[in-house]
């Protein structure tokens, strides 16, 4: 798979793990004792938070809160997801 494919498949993941994540926070705010909802979310929190790491090691980060400060600011290497760099 080349570099763009597997970039574009990382983000997509991170999307969609993100909106699973907003709607589930969404029906726990109503059923907040709900321990089926509290364990879906704890998992998709966790594969998000993985994904997010995986595409930030590869490609750059998402948003300046996954900025590797160790290298300095680098939230404007890369091109900017709102500019293409997804």
């Amino acid at each position: 798979m080349n570099q763009g494919n597997e970039k574009a498949r990382l983000m997509k993941m991170i999307e969609e793990l993100s909106f699973a994540l907003d709607d589930t926070r969404l029906f726990l705010d109503t059923h907040p004792d709900n321990q089926e909802a509290l364990m879906y979310f704890e998992r998709t929190m966790h594969l998000r938070n993985r994904a997010v790491k995986e595409y930030t090691m590869k490609y750059g980060p998402i948003s300046q809160y996954d900025v590797n400060l160790s290298c300095g600011w680098t939230w404007n290497d890369c091109p900017l997801p709102w500019n293409g760099g997804m």
